[in-house]
């Protein structure tokens, strides 16, 4: 299992690095300021969760104890991150896929960071995750951090005039739709939420 889990960290960094990489050289070639790039790279909720990932992995695989590695391995934040990945592959797929076609690189990382990525995270957490200590409770946590990404993405967006993602582009949508989207959005991180809580409980069955 543990190469299994080196390969899943090494697809998530080869992801995020393609995807900084070609942020890094459109903003370049335009004479565009890096440090926006760089910004403007951690804006995005799938590199986040991402980014995310591939430290739980990375900590999976380190033998030295420490607190971060302790945290990130926490069943509840391990099972967080899980959730936020699930959604990353799905909203991709159900209201973004259809709207380009990415080619070269641009559809290496874009395969890596939505669809590769999500399927290995599941399966580390329900391999290696210790099962059995998830709570209700824990979903009203999880639910902190697309929340903040939420409000961040607003205030960003009203700020500068570009928001992440079309289904929060208040300019072309107005407030109440995109309140809309991100509560469907949100609707469907607390189905996830529960269909791991439910998991967490078969897994915790079967030890």
């Amino acid at each position: 299992m543990k190469r299994f889990v080196a390969a899943a960290a090494l697809a998530g960094w080869v992801g995020l690095a393609i995807q900084q990489y070609l942020i890094f050289y459109s903003r370049w070639s335009t004479g565009a300021s890096l440090l926006g790039g760089l910004i403007n790279f951690f804006s995005f909720f799938t590199v986040l969760t991402n980014t995310l990932a591939v430290v739980v992995l990375s900590y999976a695989l380190v033998k030295r104890e420490s607190a971060a590695k302790r945290f990130f391995l926490a069943p509840p934040v391990s099972s967080a991150i899980a959730v936020s990945i699930v959604v990353v592959g799905l909203a991709y797929n159900l209201l973004l896929r259809h709207l380009w076609q990415p080619e070269g690189f641009q559809f290496i990382a874009d395969e890596l960071l939505h669809d590769v990525m999500p399927v290995l995270f599941v399966i580390y957490w329900w391999r290696c995750v210790p099962k059995g200590s998830l709570r209700l409770a824990h979903i009203g946590v999880w639910l902190i951090y697309p929340l903040l990404y939420f409000a961040y993405a607003l205030l960003r967006g009203d700020l500068i005039g570009q928001y992440q993602y079309p289904f929060i582009d208040v300019g072309t949508l107005g407030y109440p739709q995109v309140f809309v989207n991100a509560g469907g959005i949100l609707a469907g991180f607390v189905l996830i939420a529960l269909t791991v809580l439910g998991l967490d409980k078969i897994g915790r069955s079967k030890d």
